[in-house]
């Protein structure tokens, strides 16, 4: 059972930020904080995050990952994306993982994240986890190419702080899950059979130019796998790839 603090504060700068200043030597394990407005959320590639006040879920959570190396490092960003996706699919069909850790519904972006592990040696002696959920938004104004929230989804309004106790319960429940080997191989492959665009051949661009393939596979450092029609397989960190939209 869950049971780490959870902290709500009505405006913060960004969450994460927060989890940082107050010190996370004086936090346990799982202490999560969330705010009804977030003014300078960060995501991947340096993008910032959109969110009317008080109608999304805005959130960090700090973990303390004794049994897990640095190299293995993406079963974090794995068991999190799964704890996400595992919530919002009891509200809606189509909820996928966009790797490495978007949550998509259909061609839409519905979740972004930051997870930033701090490493000492060899081991990783904090994690801190930035996520924003699209929950009860209608209306948004900024470039982002392809937001949606659960509302706009399904029409109904929803209570955050009931939806955060779920991902939290849920995170729980896969992260004491990565003790044993069995869990952890597991956990790799429901991750692969979440994926965005699974099956079949899509467009990409690389430093090279665009191209069709298929994810052939993920491997245990997080590294996609693509494989072109014509049969080559060609691998790529995060921020080396970008999925294409007609």
């Amino acid at each position: 059972m869950f049971e780490s603090p959870i902290i709500y504060i009505e405006e913060l700068d960004s969450t994460s930020s927060y989890l940082r200043n107050i010190g996370t030597d004086t936090l346990s394990d799982g202490t999560t904080v969330y705010t009804g407005f977030q003014t300078a959320g960060r995501g991947q590639r340096g993008n910032s995050w959109e969110s009317e006040k008080g109608e999304n879920l805005t959130f960090s959570t700090v973990l303390f990952p004794k049994n897990i190396k640095p190299e293995d490092q993406f079963l974090i960003s794995q068991i999190t994306s799964l704890a996400i996706r595992d919530v919002l699919s009891e509200y809606t069909d189509h909820i996928t993982i966009k790797w490495p850790n978007d949550i998509y519904w259909k061609d839409k972006k519905i979740t972004g994240m930051l997870i930033e592990n701090d490493i000492m040696g060899y081991n990783i002696t904090q994690s801190i986890l930035g996520i924003g959920i699209n929950i009860n938004q209608t209306k948004f104004k900024s470039n982002a190419p392809n937001p949606v929230s659960l509302k706009q989804i399904t029409g109904i309004n929803y209570d955050i702080a009931a939806i955060l106790k779920k991902i939290l319960q849920n995170l729980y429940d896969y992260y004491t899950g990565l003790n044993t080997p069995i869990n952890r191989e597991e956990i790799k492959t429901r991750y692969k059979k979440s994926l965005y665009r699974r099956e079949g051949f899509y467009n990409f661009a690389d430093k090279d130019g665009t191209f069709s393939a298929c994810i052939a596979d993920i491997e245990e450092t997080g590294i996609l796998v693509l494989k072109t029609k014509w049969g080559d397989i060609r691998k790529y960190g995060f921020k080396e790839i970008k999925y294409l939209f007609d």
